[in-house]
């Protein structure tokens, strides 16, 4: 199935949320990380201007917002339901940490509905929604203050799908290190080294029959640069133009 095929399975609840900036800010993260599918339940304040504002250029995901007037309407087509939860439950319910979440809700969107459920701000989803949801998600944020926006939640695991639908079948992400110029050989780093071990003694910064460990330093720093041709080429033009100077 196309990615945005995929992408457009995949919906965003937000429940009974208070204030209209965090729906915003919502859409904001979904539509960053690729998302559009937004539903609200009950939203306390909506339509409203300031949802708008903070939705910045994702107006479009609040323009195309369906609302809902329950959760059982919200994830009616769904066959994959996962709650956000900050709390432990009497009854323990199977638990994933975000990455499971983006893996498991990229996975599924390939051939139906999913919904991610996130609660109210100030005491999330109740149990008797939680226990509509085949899963629990839980966001490992700092023991000692462990409250996130709303916004921010939605931002971390929009993350996570977006993230599992960049990997291949087996996981592994693209690769990022593309560069412009191939890296420097072996023997070219160890000409650079000669031209400026000699560049650094005739401005008698560096002292042959004293060298201490000034060589080595320089030769720790430029090898952990990873430098590319390009690179090295420019560094030796500018010893070959402070020995002309030199001259």
């Amino acid at each position: 199935m196309p990615t945005a095929e995929r992408q457009a399975n995949i919906k965003i609840v937000l429940v009974n949320t208070a204030h209209p900036g965090n729906i915003g800010g919502a859409a904001r993260a979904m539509k960053n990380m690729g998302l559009a599918q937004l539903c609200l339940v009950q939203p306390r304040e909506y339509p409203a201007p300031r949802a708008v504002w903070r939705a910045a250029g994702a107006r479009d995901v609040l323009k195309n917002a369906t609302v809902a007037n329950s959760v059982d309407e919200a994830i009616a087509d769904c066959s994959l339901v996962i709650g956000t939860s900050a709390r432990e439950r009497r009854i323990p319910w199977p638990l994933i940490n975000p990455r499971q979440c983006g893996e498991r809700i990229w996975a599924e969107a390939e051939s139906h509905k999913v919904a991610l459920l996130f609660g109210r701000e100030d005491r999330g989803l109740t149990n008797d929604e939680l226990q509509k949801c085949h899963y629990h998600v839980h966001i490992p944020s700092n023991p000692e203050y462990s409250s996130l926006n709303l916004a921010t939640a939605v931002q971390v695991l929009a993350y996570e799908i977006r993230m599992a639908s960049l990997a291949d079948p087996q996981g592994n992400l693209p690769d990022l290190g593309e560069w412009d110029q191939p890296p420097v050989t072996a023997e070219d780093l160890e000409n650079f080294h000669s031209h400026l071990a000699e560049t650094m003694a005739k401005l008698d910064f560096y002292d042959p029959e004293n060298p201490k460990q000034l060589l080595t330093r320089m030769r720790r720093l430029f090898n952990r640069l990873r430098m590319d041709k390009m690179e090295v080429s420019i560094l030796r033009g500018l010893l070959s133009a402070v020995q002309r100077k030199i001259k």
